[in-house]
């Protein structure tokens, strides 16, 4: 499909303290969309909102909570008069063997990846079938390939995937384009959380090429801005992963195998592994619970 152009149009951001959702927005802004942050960190919001280049406004709401995504949802329309873009970005992680894990930590992670993607849809969807407007759900290449240590987040990513598929064929016709953005490791906050982890961080060290990289963030965005511009049905923030989709009924079979092998190596320093959400967002998320 060819360029939509982002001069005028209104983009909606959730996650958007920090990361992927904070440059993204950065950069639709420099394009000219006017932009609506949505996140649980206000002071950051509020400077990240003060930083865009075009008319920006910001909204501390918890992604998961239908009543607050609805009200978002109606004052974004009636600050900026429509929606034309929104990106559900908001994510959590958290590592370690699942028989071990934090059953809160655990089901949270798939609160917020997969529920709270689909109470972002289910408010914003009316606003976007007005504009013909364009949904993209961010979700990684743990929806393509199992990890050990990552069950939640691998199940919570595969959700966001097979939803929003099912989504894009629901709504197309009426005019919604509904598209599915993959990253892998990522120069985040997020992915630098887990590194400080030395189990997480020498596991994926051990990944095979090219997986086994952390990506930069910058050209990550640009991708995923040059997808939101074609309206595209699939966006890969690194190039190679659009070939994992032609590998990726291989790939459980292959990681079941190889898992096995490093989960032995790693047997006896499993029980380091903190059992918390990691990175700065994931503190920020258990802080606005704790309270």
């Amino acid at each position: 499909m060819s360029k939509v152009s982002l001069e005028g149009q209104v983009a909606v951001v959730t996650g958007a303290a920090r990361g992927v959702g904070e440059l993204l927005a950065r950069k639709l802004s420099a394009r000219g969309a006017k932009i609506a942050l949505v996140g649980l960190e206000p002071d950051e919001l509020k400077q990240v909102a003060g930083r865009l280049h075009s008319d920006a406004d910001w909204w501390h709401a918890d992604v998961t909570d239908h009543e607050a995504m609805a009200q978002v949802a109606r004052e974004v329309k009636e600050r900026f008069g429509k929606v034309d873009i929104v990106v559900a970005n908001a994510g959590v992680a958290t590592g370690g063997p699942f028989v071990d894990s934090d059953p809160d930590a655990w089901r949270r992670v798939i609160e917020v990846n997969l529920i709270g993607s689909a109470v972002t849809a289910r408010a914003f969807l009316p606003v976007l079938m007005e504009s013909r407007g364009y949904l993209l759900q961010i979700a990684s290449l743990a929806a393509i390939t199992p990890a050990p240590m990552m069950t939640a987040y691998c199940a919570s990513k595969s959700g966001v995937e097979a939803y929003a598929h099912s989504l894009r064929a629901e709504v197309g016709y009426k005019g919604v384009r509904v598209g599915v953005g993959y990253l892998s490791w990522t120069d985040t906050d997020m992915v630098r959380g887990a590194d400080q982890d030395d189990v997480m961080r020498e596991l994926r060290q051990r990944l095979p090429w090219p997986s086994n990289k952390t990506y930069p963030l910058g050209p990550a965005v640009d991708r995923i801005v040059d997808g939101i511009e074609r309206r595209s049905s699939h966006v890969y923030a690194q190039w190679w992963l659009r070939g994992m989709q032609g590998v990726r009924g291989y790939l459980p079979a292959l990681i079941g195998t190889v898992g096995q092998r490093e989960m032995r190596r790693f047997e006896g320093r499993l029980g380091t592994v903190s059992k918390g959400l990691v990175g700065a967002g994931g503190a920020a998320d258990e802080s606005v619970r704790a309270r």
